[in-house]
């Protein structure tokens, strides 16, 4: 060990742009890759959706090695966009994990030589169960490609490994070709914003995705007043609610205006004393709402773009529901 471990430290460290065209050199390959593939496909790709989309189950992804790493994170993103779906070790579904595999499923095998005898194996099961068959390989004339109800291509020209051994070019373009059927199917179907937002609901992207309605203030803790309402009693609704602000209503209970502290600043500059004035006299009519139905998101957007802090979230009809405070995306973690 201590004459290796010597040896080892003998050798000259490599120069640090030897390093660098290293890394340009695999990004390189990399890129061709993918845009390569991105070149070549054709209606077999949006045969590959229609058998996808057409799923009333799962999408079952399977393969081994390296190409089965890269299953597990199609699998993943198409569970992230809609599409439910597992990945199914090869060789643990040639043991009894096969179950997985139900007849309303379609399994998405992964092979870049096409004649892996495990995944091979798989498509007679599979096929009793009369479940479609689509394939990622890297030869299109495998005998997996040819068993298949649908088979991409996703060969490549050379691998980035100067040994021509690690996949490296070929799983991140078969990682590419997964990633656009998934997001092919997200958009065949529709997936909404919101869609996304109740399959995230943790970790940054959760916060990201929160609603309106999860962090407004509501019910008693909306300031309100009506416009009619003397200037000395809609200071005590501010002071009372806590939020700087209290929203207008008129006689049909519609959001009319708000009263703010710049409000309040602004109605002394031009009248002196207010107690005289009612909340309609000094308010700012129109104020900006949101539904409660929108991202949280959304509604740091608004307030960033108009230089607020707080919105009403008014229903349908245009009555207040709720407020929502600069302060409350700061607690929940959106800002």
């Amino acid at each position: 060990m201590r004459g290796r471990a010597a040896t080892r430290s003998r050798k000259p460290a490599p120069a640090p742009d030897a390093d660098l065209r290293s890394a340009r050199r695999v990004l390189e390959i990399e890129a061709r890759a993918v845009a390569a593939l991105a070149a070549r496909l054709g209606p077999e790709f949006s045969r590959a959706v229609d058998v996808l989309a057409a799923c009333s189950g799962k999408v079952v992804v399977s393969g081994l090695g390296k190409s089965g790493i890269i299953c597990r994170k199609i699998a993943a993103t198409f569970a992230s966009t809609g599409t439910p779906a597992l990945f199914l070790h090869a060789v643990e579904g040639l043991h009894g994990d096969i179950g997985m595999l139900a007849r309303e499923d379609v399994l998405l095998a992964v092979s870049n030589s096409g004649k892996n005898g495990e995944i091979l194996a798989l498509m007679a099961p599979a096929r009793r169960l009369g479940v479609p068959v689509v394939v990622l390989t890297g030869d299109p004339s495998s005998p997996l490609a040819r068993g298949a109800d649908v088979a991409l291509d996703a060969s490549v020209a050379e691998e980035a490994c100067p040994l021509g051994l690690a996949p490296t070019a070929s799983t991140t373009a078969t990682l590419a070709l997964g990633d656009a059927l998934a997001i092919a199917l997200l958009e065949r179907r529709g997936f909404s914003t919101s869609d996304f937002a109740t399959l995230h609901p943790a970790g940054a992207l959760g916060r990201r995705f929160l609603r309106v309605d999860e962090l407004m203030h509501a019910g008693d803790e909306v300031p309100l007043v009506a416009i009619d309402t003397p200037m000395p009693e809609a200071l005590q609704e501010m002071s009372r609610k806590r939020l700087g602000l209290t929203g207008v209503v008129d006689g049909d209970r519609r959001l009319a205006g708000i009263l703010t502290d710049g409000d309040l600043r602004r109605g002394i500059e031009r009248h002196g004393d207010l107690r005289g004035y009612r909340a309609g006299d000094v308010m700012t009519a129109r104020p900006k709402t949101v539904p409660g139905s929108a991202l949280a998101e959304r509604a740091l957007a608004q307030m960033e773009q108009h230089s607020i802090t707080s919105l009403f979230i008014v229903d349908d009809d245009g009555r207040p529901a709720g407020v929502l405070h600069l302060h409350d995306l700061l607690r929940a973690g959106v800002v």
